[in-house]
């Protein structure tokens, strides 16, 4: 709403996450720091907590991004309400650890063979679980147990535990003493101070592009503070609605009025989804009341009621907009298979293709005989001036990409691939297109069940670069990457034209910051990010509620 008036590229205080406006304030950096001691004296357990929107998962995603790709292999659970098995599978597919069936293998054994083979490729395997206040007492043993995966001389993984105070609250309990005996390796993230916050604040500011254009005075700062006690999640919300009280005011210039117009109506509109089922409970309490007095019959009264019930109107209404149904897990798989089940394969793919052209303004693909998945959407993103990449991969990594995606389905049951559209994230869920079993999203857990690990995006090369490029290479086209380079704020040096050990560098800290493979080359995904990172061109996004 805003972005224009304040000439922003993008809003400099949204709460998705994104690694081009990660601010590491002293408690960030010393949790960081830490956490990489931990992980590079092998100490095996780790644990990370905070308040919520302390930025955990912000120090989380920083320290694995930071770690060399060629030297670890990383893996981030963000979804812990899993049983001890969906665990397990979960911690295999994000390390891209197949499943091996024929031999009777069981995920467990899976995972120590893998621990194994990277450790005789001397390299180290990480694995985060965030939210991990949530995890059952079973799952928490499965986790001991992965723990105990270990050679004569050191642990084969190093597991890092992360989530709300009450989490050391619960391993502090008798019978989670032979887990929390493991712990080698504490940190309390801490709330920032006022000098950090001020930091956090400009930072964001200039790279969504508008620092120079709006200003905070140091009273609306102070209010800020007071406000979120120094909690990067409350300090976005606060800055965010003051730039909106701001921007109904034609200023650019936050004061300390403007910054408690915008924290009122935050503080109103947190308070107001507090309480608003329970005041609709007074006026049907009354009613009840003087109703049962005069001796209205019992059946009417429960027809009276039931449009006033917040149970089944608000829920219902929620549940109508998310467009979720709910059934337990193997209702969900036995929904699935039968619906998918009725088309087919080339049905399936045809139709997610164009729901992804659709996200380019491309035009559809018409039906017309055989639609094979690999050729066809190729040759249909080249005939409309986009490209197709093919990734392979976990949910974590193909989210970094930020690009809508077409994931390709193994349904037990069903014979050949079925197909479905990644379209974004909403309340931790993802949003597909078209929608499975009446559901227009499906968890994180439920996902990756289904999910074989394909998946296929479009992009666009405007600048048309080589298909990669490597140190040595010369010409314009080195210049235009090294201009998109310093766009990105990776790259600090003249536009040669010749990839050189500075140009290099700048694309290895690029893709660094992005969570991909540092190799200092720039492929097909390197550029996808570049040109997102740009501001020049208009992308489709995968999140929600960005553009």
């Amino acid at each position: 709403m805003y972005l224009d008036f304040y000439s922003f590229r993008e809003q400099p205080f949204n709460l998705t996450p994104d690694p081009r406006f990660i601010f590491l304030s002293r408690s960030h950096r010393e949790a960081f720091a830490h956490l990489l001691y931990g992980i590079n004296n092998h100490a095996g357990f780790m644990v990370l907590t905070g308040e919520v929107g302390s930025g955990k998962t912000t120090v989380l995603r920083t320290l694995l991004n930071h770690l060399p790709a060629d030297r670890y292999r990383t893996a981030l659970i963000f979804n812990p309400s899993l049983s001890s098995s969906e665990l397990l599978r979960s911690i295999n597919r994000e390390l891209s650890i197949p499943s091996d069936t024929s031999n009777n293998c069981s995920p467990l054994d899976a995972l120590n063979r893998f621990l194994l083979q990277e450790n005789a490729e001397d390299r180290t395997v990480v694995l985060a679980i965030d939210e991990a206040q949530d995890l059952e007492a079973p799952v928490l043993e499965q986790i001991r147990l992965i723990s105990n995966l270990e050679t004569d001389q050191k642990k084969l993984i190093q597991i890092v535990l992360a989530g709300q105070p009450e989490l050391m609250r619960m391993l502090n309990r008798d019978d989670m003493r032979q887990l929390s005996q493991r712990i080698t390796v504490r940190y309390h993230l801490e709330p920032m101070n006022f000098e950090d916050t001020l930091g956090y604040i400009d930072h964001r500011l200039k790279v969504a592009g508008g620092g120079d254009k709006v200003t905070f005075s140091k009273g609306s700062l102070n209010r800020i503070y007071r406000y979120s006690r120094g909690l990067p999640r409350l300090i976005n919300a606060a800055c965010d609605r003051s730039l909106l009280a701001g921007y109904t005011r034609d200023t650019k210039k936050i004061d300390r009025r403007i910054a408690v117009a915008g924290i009122k109506d935050l503080r109103r509109n947190t308070a107001y989804h507090t309480w608003k089922r329970h005041l609709l409970w007074v006026p049907t309490i009354v009613v009840l009341a003087a109703l049962v007095a005069v001796g209205i019959n019992s059946k009417w009264v429960r027809n009276f009621i039931n449009p006033f019930n917040p149970s089944s109107r608000i829920q219902t209404a929620e549940e109508r907009a998310e467009g979720d149904s709910v059934m337990t897990g193997e209702e969900l798989s036995r929904a699935m298979a039968s619906e998918l089940g009725q088309v087919s394969e080339s049905e399936s793919i045809r139709y997610a293709f164009n729901a992804l052209a659709a996200s380019w303004n491309a035009p559809p693909i018409l039906e017309s005989g055989d639609f094979n998945p690999l050729s066809k959407m190729e040759h249909g993103g080249l005939g409309r001036e986009l490209r197709l990449y093919r990734f392979l991969g976990n949910l974590g990594a193909l989210i970094r990409i930020d690009y809508p995606a077409v994931l390709e389905l193994d349904m037990p049951g069903v014979s050949g691939k079925r197909f479905v559209l990644l379209v974004g994230i909403e309340n931790e869920k993802l949003l597909v297109d078209p929608p499975i079993a009446g559901r227009k999203s499906l968890s994180f857990n439920e996902l990756e069940k289904v999910w074989s690990g394909y998946g296929y995006l479009l992009w666009k090369d405007s600048l048309n670069f080589p298909t990669r490029m490597s140190p040595g290479a010369k010409g314009d086209h080195i210049k235009r990457l090294q201009d998109l380079l310093r766009e990105a704020g990776s790259y600090r040096g003249p536009s040669t034209g010749l990839y050189d050990k500075d140009t290099v560098l700048a694309v290895k800290e690029f893709q660094s910051a992005r969570g991909i493979d540092q190799d200092g080359i720039v492929g097909a995904q390197t550029l996808m990010l570049l040109y997102r990172s740009s501001g020049q061109f208009e992308l489709p996004r995968l999140t929600v509620g960005s553009k």
